[in-house]
């Protein structure tokens, strides 16, 4: 697992909620380390999205991002990358900038 969150504070265009949520979940699955809740943790995984998401929107805001309601417009990229974290070399999809 080591596909960035992306950014998003930028300046030439508003967040949307979708982002917002996109971010909040790799968040929450880096710190647990589970790409997928089992059935017995799926509640607190879900809740704590909720909550790294109402955080990040309340953040931004303080920050002066504007937010919009709207879907994540994030798209990976299709072709894989290969690199090495230390713990060996792997190939993944790479997020698009």
């Amino acid at each position: 697992m080591c596909r960035s969150i992306k950014q998003l504070r930028r300046s030439d265009e508003a967040a949307t909620t979708g982002e917002i949520e996109a971010a909040a979940l790799q968040f929450v699955r880096k710190v647990s380390g589970y790409r997928a809740p089992s059935s017995r943790n799926a509640e607190a995984f879900d809740a704590a999205v909720r909550d790294v998401s109402v955080s990040s929107r309340r953040l931004l805001e303080a920050l002066g991002v504007d937010v919009e309601e709207g879907p994540n417009r994030w798209k990976p990229r299709a072709e894989a990358v290969t690199h090495n974290h230390g713990d060996g070399e792997h190939t993944h999809a790479e997020a698009a900038s």
